[in-house]
């Protein structure tokens, strides 16, 4: 007998077998928008899974499939001539999947249970939108707006596709079934009928604001809340605002993805603001207090003589907020000590002079290399 090596369909989406169908709907928008091909442009991995997703999506989002999934399971009774392992495929014949469709389509049902499938609410597409800002914008918070397009209801035939005044008629290929049935030796296959697209109606005169699909490109904008601290990649989900629903289904959602510029100065680790600063020789070795940058303007810090290059300095909530936190992280100050140049010869005299008279105690990092040095030889 064969045997599926499929996941089982509740452990792809990550919920439990009592799952509502609002849970169901929302952990696959969740973890389909992670995979979607789109944001991972030829990543195999990402493929299969997000068709991993939809399979699972297709067969738990339907009460009728889900029924019959919950029942027989993966391997169930797929083939009613076979069983699960009777070695013919019926995926690739619509709804003959599952048992309820194949007595439909075996014994002279008129595809009543198809059509209340093409007529169920369907959820509209959802969209992404890049929103690029600067990293003090990211930073700090702010709110955008945008202009974006959509497919939309036309509303000057409602959505029918119709010129206003007629309607779309029964189509006469399918009989306003939108199923196209032929005999397969002792099978019935169903296949969409491709007189009207599987819709069961034709339109024969069309809208002249939308050419008879329905649907029009219309330009919209949208306004958007960024909260403080968001990150690179981060999107803001704007409910509602994707492509209309099917049928009174809702409509999908707006996907905002953050695209942050960078900054001539800073750097972002988490919550962390990171700044490279240069000191001068003589700041390092005698101390000083500098002025340093931050995202809301400088402040006073000081650094302790002897400061070597690449020490960093932490300062308490001068970085960046958490996204609906009140906590703020660090700045980080890492220094680098720049050794000077083009002397002049009265300058170069001094440090010459300095260096005759060192007891050799001002170089601590050079008399520990020293000393390991002499080690090695002795």
């Amino acid at each position: 007998m064969a045997t599926t090596t499929k996941r089982d369909y509740y452990e792809v989406l990550g919920v439990p077998k009592n799952a509502t169908e609002e849970d169901i709907k929302k952990a696959y928008r969740k973890l389909a928008k992670e995979c979607h091909p789109d944001l991972h442009p030829n990543d195999k991995n990402a493929e299969a899974r997000f068709k991993e997703l939809n399979e699972a999506n297709e067969v738990l989002s339907d009460p009728e499939k889900r029924a019959r999934y919950d029942q027989f399971g993966m391997d169930g009774p797929q083939n009613p001539f076979g069983g699960a392992g009777g070695g013919f495929d019926f995926s690739g014949f619509g709804d003959l999947g599952g048992m309820g469709s194949i007595f439909d389509q075996l014994f002279g049902g008129m595809g009543g249970m198809n059509s209340q499938h093409r007529n169920a609410p369907q959820a509209g597409q959802d969209l992404q939108y890049e929103l690029k800002l600067s990293f003090e914008e990211a930073a700090m918070g702010c709110e955008k707006s945008f202009e974006f397009y959509r497919e939309e209801t036309c509303t000057t035939c409602g959505g029918s596709g119709a010129k206003p005044g007629t309607k779309p008629q029964t189509c006469p290929t399918c009989k306003g079934t939108g199923q196209i049935r032929t005999q397969g030796g002792f099978m019935l296959v169903t296949r969409p009928c491709s007189t009207c697209r599987g819709t069961g109606k034709i339109v024969t005169d069309k809208c002249t604001s939308c050419g008879g699909s329905g649907i029009k490109r219309v330009k919209r904008t949208a306004h958007v809340k960024v909260p403080a601290g968001i990150a690179h990649g981060q999107s803001i989900v704007l409910h509602g605002q994707g492509g209309p629903g099917m049928n009174g289904g809702p409509a999908g959602d707006l996907y905002v993805t953050i695209s942050v510029r960078p900054h001539k100065l800073f750097q972002r680790d988490g919550t962390t603001l990171l700044l490279d600063m240069p000191i001068s020789f003589t700041q390092a070795t005698l101390g000083a207090d500098i002025d340093v940058p931050t995202l809301t303007g400088k402040i006073k810090y000081h650094i302790p003589e002897g400061t070597q290059s690449g020490t960093e300095f932490r300062i308490k909530g001068q970085g960046l907020p958490r996204v609906g936190s009140a906590y703020k992280g660090d700045l980080l100050i890492r220094v680098k000590v720049e050794v000077p140049k083009r002397l002049t010869e009265k300058q170069k005299d001094l440090l010459r002079q300095f260096d005759a008279e060192s007891t050799g105690k001002e170089y601590e990092g050079a008399k520990s290399f020293l000393d390991k040095v002499k080690s090695l030889f002795n």
